[in-house]
């Protein structure tokens, strides 16, 4: 292996890796299948392609084409050396409004063709559900499709012509009329006119085997269409001419309901006459939240277009008229069609589990029948899954008749995978009964490829033999996928894991409690992968800055496979490769809420971090902002803050003090509050409202760097009638628990004192003992509050979300971890909730800034968004994370993933603000982020309103 790595890297001028991470990378694609490369080559041009096919065929070491490895079929995994295109060979070359075509390198992501396509009203036609992240190359290779197909067809239909290398080093250019054809291509295809006229069903979303009747002088002898769908076995693609089809000037979204998905499969058929863009189907048990859509038991998503928006919205409301429906919605605003879009594309996400939360996987994932023959053919499916014991949730393309489904099969056991592929075989003849294609859009592959003989027979199996021979004579490429298959049972990525649970400190009350369930989530769908993280999403900011995809979601989730396989890594908890892909991890949560299928990588990590270091010395920063809440309270108590911070002002003081912290040489030291929130409230003289009496919890950022924060909380939750409250201070030793106020001797003698503490810093850097130990104190200390049911109002965003869920994941084991879990609310919630009633005052000024990612993805913003506007604060705040992220970007080596993080929304949204506008930012990280890297002050809420607060009675004194 290590000749061959050196020979490739003499050979090519791209990057060449044979490392543990490199090749646990692209182990497996978004399918059940898994196979360990010899070594991953990115290539940076034709010549690099060509010169690596080379030393691969002398060294008999075969070659697998990838994109965006999203392919739910195996076939972008491989044994010997993978081409990964998604690097290097990415460019548009040249779009040319005119002739309406387009030229692509295979690694272009498709939204990026549309984003450019779209100023000259034009787009790519086919448009996958991963549109965000797969390639033309990977379109073309499988032959996508997407929601527009009824409209604008397959990938096949818009291509024009194509650049390829065979394996044996042949430059073609592929196109109509035996353009590019390899030598034999012609006589093969002339000696077999009869069966190419006859053996291929005539589907609108027949994708399995080879289109070799596009090869029919009828169809212009189209070689560059008989490629496409080939899976990377015929030739490696290079570049690509596409056809573009003209946008629509304006859309309509009709949602259609119908009591259940027969009854929407049944329907489909008939409104293609009216010339619909779309026509989806979806039933409710795939939908997380009905909220927005008709009512009904399954949905059919029609999208109609015309030169204005009455016209689009007349056509579809005729298709309503011709439907048969039990309610119906149409959707013209281009944001609320955009809402209910992502429902359906997150489909391949969501359909991965159960209701009940079972676990689900492709396989069956794209069969396609007539759509005539729809309603019959899920009734067939549905006792055909009922005779075999599964369960399974179809949705997708019902206007093409093409239908997807993840399947609760038991790929864990023997018995489990024997019933796996005898519920395939009987699947396979059920499709082929209703005249259908095996695969209607993902391709064959592993998964699919040795049923084709039942769909096409042995004869025409055995042409596609001869044609595969034709192109690839040493079956150097792709090996084992559509011709000469492995089988559809071997290779499965499950396989490796440890057959007993593994030992782990949180809870996954998700997953069962098994942390093999939990990294099994990732299936590949790869929307961490996604290069503009759209609308307020998060995920992955780390991916976005460095286009690893080590520093991807789905990156550090297939490392952590390969950690529990342990035949690549091979060194478990203490692995260097796992520990190094999660370094850039900024534990934002955003996969949690973002991730089809919930994947929690904050969690994994800090799992991961407390496992790597037990026993063993930890980073610096691990101690010092890890210990955060320690080491302040130490300062509060000795009353040396205005001390720190003047040493702080001197640079080599600070640079020392950095240096021997792990801190980040460019980041200033934050300065330290000179009193403390809570020692600004044992001062103030108490008041009773008359309203709920709340607790406001003081975080270690609120407490000691922006008691400010807390202040003004306060005077706006007094101002609304709440009574307000600090945590108790004081823990009893066998009796009743002090109120943190209470002077009796008794209390005094029989009691501790401590503070609550959420945790979050130990959580962050893997302290994970540690974090117990605090959070434990502090349900000792909460217990009070939990009897008396009161509400817990936390300030910090990020606080918040370590009570609501690291608490009781990770001591599952104390039901008062659940309760104060449900106690916390933030504070815009603690006002719609406690004071219904109050009126904001006026601020009436635009707002910039971010959302809280740890809010996007745990605690929701919507009550925020009705308490800006009460109070006239205008415009919206942006997704994405400052980049900050607690003590990620104060680490050394941290800084610039950290500013670029900054720099994708943040700090534009306060560069692009109106005059006037108020930016907000309710974490310290994010206002600290800000005033470092923008020289902006950004506030609280919470501040926001008390300043108004301050100013209308100021006005009413004068």
């Amino acid at each position: 292996m290590t000749d061959l790595a050196g020979e490739l890297r003499r050979a090519v001028r791209g990057d060449v890796g044979f490392d543990v991470t490199a090749r646990a990378l692209v182990t497996m694609d978004a399918s059940n299948y898994r196979r360990v490369p010899l070594g991953v080559v990115a290539p940076r041009d034709a010549d690099d392609v060509a010169a690596a096919l080379e030393v691969c065929r002398a060294r008999g070491v075969p070659v697998v084409a990838r994109g965006g490895g999203t392919s739910i079929a195996g076939q972008a995994t491989g044994t010997g050396v993978v081409l990964d295109f998604t690097r290097h060979m990415t460019g548009l070359l040249e779009l040319d409004p005119g002739t309406r075509t387009a030229v692509v390198q295979p690694g272009l992501v498709l939204d990026r063709l549309q984003e450019a396509a779209a100023p000259h009203g034009l787009r790519f036609g086919p448009d996958p559900s991963t549109h965000s992240r797969c390639t033309l190359g990977g379109m073309i290779g499988n032959n996508a499709c997407g929601s527009h197909s009824v409209a604008w067809g397959t990938t096949a239909d818009s291509v024009r012509e194509l650049s390829v290398v065979t394996a044996r080093g042949q430059r073609l250019r592929l196109g109509q009329g035996w353009a590019g054809a390899p030598d034999g291509l012609r006589a093969l295809a002339e000696g077999e006119l009869a069966r190419l006229r006859t053996g291929f069903p005539d589907l609108p979303r027949r994708i399995s085997g080879y289109a070799l009747d596009a090869l029919l002088p009828e169809k212009g002898a189209d070689v560059a269409r008989s490629f496409c769908g080939s899976e990377g076995t015929l030739g490696i693609l290079t570049e690509a001419v596409v056809r573009l089809v003209e946008a629509p000037r304006a859309r309509a979204l009709a949602v259609l309901a119908y009591a259940d998905e027969s009854a929407a499969a049944e329907a489909a058929a008939g409104l293609l006459a009216h010339g619909p863009l779309t026509v989806e189907g979806m039933a409710a048990d795939l939908v997380r939240s009905p909220a927005g859509l008709p009512r009904g038991g399954a949905w059919l998503f029609v999208e109609t277009g015309g030169e204005s928006a009455p016209q689009a919205r007349a056509r579809a409301e005729r298709i309503v008229r011709a439907a048969d429906v039990v309610d119906s919605l149409v959707v013209t605003d281009a944001a609320a069609q955009r809402a209910l879009w992502r429902i359906r594309e997150d489909a391949s996400g969501t359909a991965t589990r159960m209701p009940d939360g079972t676990e689900a996987w492709p396989g069956w994932e794209d069969c396609a029948v007539p759509p005539a023959r729809l309603g019959a053919y899920l009734r067939d499916f549905r006792a055909l899954l009922s005779a075999h014991g599964l369960r399974g949730t179809p949705y997708g393309h019902f206007g093409d008749g093409c239908i997807h489904v993840r399947i609760d099969f038991d790929l864990l056991t023997e018995a489990g995978v024997g019933r796996f592929r005898r519920f395939s075989e009987d699947l396979a003849d059920l499709v082929v009964a209703h005249g259908g294609s095996l695969s209607g859009e993902h391709g064959d592959g592993q998964a699919r490829a040795e049923l084709l003989p039942r769909m096409y027979g042995a004869e025409t199996v055995a042409l596609f033999e001869r044609a595969k021979a034709v192109w690839d004579p040493d079956d150097l490429l792709n090996p084992g996928m559509l011709v000469r298959p492995a089988p559809l049972d071997a290779d499965l990525r499950f396989s490796v894991l440890p057959r007993r649970p593994v030992d782990v400190a949180f809870g996954y009350p998700a997953d069962g409690g098994d942390f093999r369930a939990a990294v099994r989530r990732c299936v590949g769908v790869a929307k961490c992968r996604t290069t503009t993280a759209p609308g307020p999403a998060v995920m992955c900011p780390s991916f976005r800055a460095t286009g690893e995809e080590e520093h991807s979601t789905r990156g550090r989730a297939r490392l952590l496979h390969e950690m529990l396989a342990g035949d690549l890594v091979t060194d478990g908890w203490r692995s260097t490769e796992v520990r190094d892909a999660l370094d850039l991890c900024l534990s934002c949560k955003g996969c949690r809420s973002d991730c089809p299928v919930g994947v929690d990588m904050a969690t994994y990590k800090a799992e991961f971090l407390h496992h790597h270091y037990a026993g063993r010395r930890r980073p610096a920063a691990h101690h010092s902002m890890g210990g955060l809440p320690e080491w302040l309270r130490w300062v509060a108590r000795t009353r040396t803050a205005p001390l720190l911070n003047a040493l702080a002002r001197v640079r080599p003081l600070a640079h020392a003090a950095k240096h021997l912290g792990g801190i980040a040489p460019e980041r200033p030291l934050p300065r330290l509050a000179t009193q403390t929130f809570t020692g600004w409230w044992r001062g103030r003289k108490p008041v009773d409202g008359p309203g709920d009496l709340v607790v406001l919890w003081p975080d270690t950022f609120t407490e000691h760097l922006s008691p400010s924060v807390g202040r003004a909380a306060v005077r706006v939750l007094e101002a609304a009638g709440l009574r307000v409250a600090l945590p108790p201070t004081l823990v009893a030793r066998g009796g009743a628990i002090g109120d943190g106020r209470s002077r009796a001797a008794t209390a005094l003698l029989t009691a501790r004192r401590a503070r609550v503490c959420c945790g979050l810093t130990y959580v962050s850097t893997g302290r994970l003992d540690r974090a117990r130990a605090v959070l434990r104190r502090t349900l000792d200390l909460m217990e009070p509050v939990l009897r008396a049911g009161v509400p817990v109002v936390v300030l910090e965003p990020s606080c918040a979300a370590a009570l609501r869920t690291d608490l009781p994941e990770l001591l599952h084991d104390d039901p008062r971890a659940a309760r104060l879990a449900s106690a916390v609310l933030t504070f815009a919630e603690v006002l719609e909730r406690h004071a219904p009633d109050w009126v904001p005052p006026a601020v009436d000024r635009p707002v910039a800034g971010q959302t809280h990612c740890h809010q996007h993805a745990v605690l929701g913003d919507a009550p925020d968004r009705r308490l800006r506007e009460s109070a006239g604060l205008t415009g919206d705040l942006s997704g994405g994370c400052c980049g900050l992220a607690g003590n990620f970007g104060f680490e050394k080596g941290h800084f610039e993933v950290s500013r670029a993080c900054a720099e994708e929304h943040l700090l534009p949204s306060v560069r692009e603000a109106p005059e006037g506008a108020v930016v907000l930012a309710d974490g310290f990280s994010c206002r600290t982020q800000l005033e470092q890297l923008a020289g902006v002050r950004g506030h609280h809420l919470a501040e926001v309103l008390a300043q108004a607060l301050d100013a209308e009675a100021q006005r009413a004194g004068e």
